[in-house]
């Protein structure tokens, strides 16, 4: 590590797709956005949590669970109006990315002005006064959705409300005695339990695929409350808010996304739990909108080296990387480099599932965490905080996943209040500046970049380039955990030259 000159670097920047620069966890989690003031009948939903009764010798028919569940998922007909040209808003490439070519289309497409949308998903009853669950990618926008059963009668729906960061909405239609489908515990669902899925892909009707539950607990890109089941049953653009149901015809997800290179079903989708729809649909009808709660803590996921660098015989749990002052984990105690273990007594698995259950949990309520310090295990009771609107979660998973790690080739500066003023950074954050990366070096594989704060050395902290100099000159081995600032708050990562030749 070498001191570098900031003038001569003129560091900037640079936002790529959003969210994907946003590198730490901040368990601030969102409040939903609410389509109405909640004045609405309160919801009766019928719930199953016995177990599935499996067995391994599979029937040579599903037409008795499929004539149970078809009545109860509909078609879901969404106009909406577009703000500017389809091509360049990004929801209208989200909205084509479930709909397909089939399920959008442009009306009067040669009228000077901004035509309307419109789309095709699908949704389940969950009420018999008309409660019907859906996507809010589904939703989103709407001027008007149209609802039609399975026994062709056709229904205006209104938004009772939506929650973006799960991607569940809650829609009503006005309707008596309609047949509902039965919500599982999501929670005793099992890898390789059979599963169908009943949607309307590409708008050509009803359709039911068959398949297994491929995986659990899966997150895509992390920027939500996610918990998705996976499945291998054939997923398709129209097939969004439509049932996932087991081999009793019961509810254990709403189909929501795909992965996919081609735009079609690969076998692999994705669908929210029954449990977490509970949660949201529950909140949007007593509330208006979902309330979350707040911890206050930058986390990470543990590696390999950083486990190593901790001191820990495990890589399950949640790293914290900073705490925010005078939040909920700060007046309870946590400090930065505590792992969080267990929340409320249930093991912790990685940051996204911590980010999960504080958001699940009721502002106000109070919250055990066991947490692993300097190999001491420890317990907090946390009194949550409420999440502020328009606040998002983002868990980091991935940064600090490096291997190939070092300090060698990092050129470092002092914190003057020049560097401060044209890279924003606050006062409260005090190391070295980070003025030069070498592309070849185990640090840039790492993660350092210009414009990261060295705020920590191997536990030690750094107040100056100096600093950071000294504690690189003489390493006591090949692995060096860093602490380093961003934009997105607080994170750990390890360097390791002995893979560096």
């Amino acid at each position: 590590m070498t001191r570098k000159s900031l003038n001569p670097l003129r560091l900037g920047v640079f936002l790529l797709g959003g969210a994907a620069l946003s590198l730490g966890t901040g368990l601030a989690l969102s409040t939903a956005s609410n389509g109405n003031d909640a004045q609405n009948a309160p919801l009766h939903v019928q719930v199953d949590n016995s177990p599935l009764a499996r067995d391994v010798k599979e029937g040579n028919s599903f037409a008795p669970i499929v004539k149970k569940v078809a009545p109860s998922v509909v078609k879901v007909f969404v106009t909406m109006k577009a703000s500017e040209s389809p091509m360049s808003n990004p929801d209208m490439d989200f909205f084509r990315r479930y709909f397909g070519g089939e399920g959008l289309n442009q009306m009067n497409p040669g009228q000077p002005h901004v035509p309307s949308e419109h789309g095709l998903g699908s949704g389940v009853i969950v009420s018999p006064d008309g409660y019907i669950l859906t996507n809010n990618h589904v939703v989103n926008n709407a001027s008007e959705i149209q609802v039609a059963l399975n026994d062709g009668r056709q229904f205006t729906a209104k938004v009772v409300g939506t929650d973006p960061q799960t991607d569940v909405a809650l829609i009503k239609i006005n309707a008596d005695n309609l047949p509902v489908l039965i919500l599982a515990d999501s929670d005793k669902v099992e890898i390789g339990d059979v599963v169908l899925a009943v949607g309307n892909p590409f708008g050509i009707g009803q359709t039911v695929t068959k398949g297994i539950v491929s995986a659990k607990d899966r997150t895509t890109s992390g920027d939500g409350d996610e918990d998705f089941i996976q499945t291998d049953a054939a997923i398709n653009p129209g097939n969004s808010g439509g049932a996932l149901v087991d081999t009793d015809g019961r509810l254990v997800g709403i189909n929501s996304a795909i992965l996919t290179h081609s735009g079609g079903n690969q076998g692999i989708g994705f669908a929210v739990p029954s449990n977490l729809c509970r949660w949201v649909m529950d909140s949007l009808v007593k509330n208006g909108r979902v309330e979350r709660g707040l911890l206050g803590v930058m986390i990470q996921n543990l590696t390999p080296d950083l486990a190593k660098a901790f001191k820990l015989d495990r890589t399950t749990g949640a790293l914290v990387g900073d705490v925010s002052p005078d939040s909920p984990a700060d007046k309870a105690g946590l400090k930065s480099g505590d792992v969080i273990t267990q929340f409320n007594g249930q093991p912790i698995q990685d940051a996204s599932q911590l980010k999960l259950r504080v958001a699940e949990s009721a502002p106000g309520s109070t919250a055990k965490l066991g947490v692993s310090r300097n190999g001491e295990t420890k317990t907090f009771d946390v009194t949550l905080g409420s999440v502020p609107d328009n606040k998002v979660a983002k868990a980091d998973g991935n940064r600090g996943a490096a291997r190939r790690e070092a300090l060698a080739g990092v050129g470092v500066a002092d914190l003057d209040q020049n560097t401060r003023a044209e890279l924003n950074i606050p006062a409260n954050v005090h190391g070295a500046v980070i003025t030069q990366v070498a592309p070849d070096s185990a640090a840039y594989e790492a993660g350092l970049r210009t414009g990261d704060v060295i705020t920590e050395l191997n536990r030690q902290p750094v107040r100056n380039a100096q600093d950071a100099i000294t504690d690189t000159d003489k390493p006591i081995s090949s692995q060096t955990l860093v602490k380093v600032w961003t934009k997105g708050g607080s994170h750990y990562l390890t360097v390791d030259e002995s893979t560096q030749s």
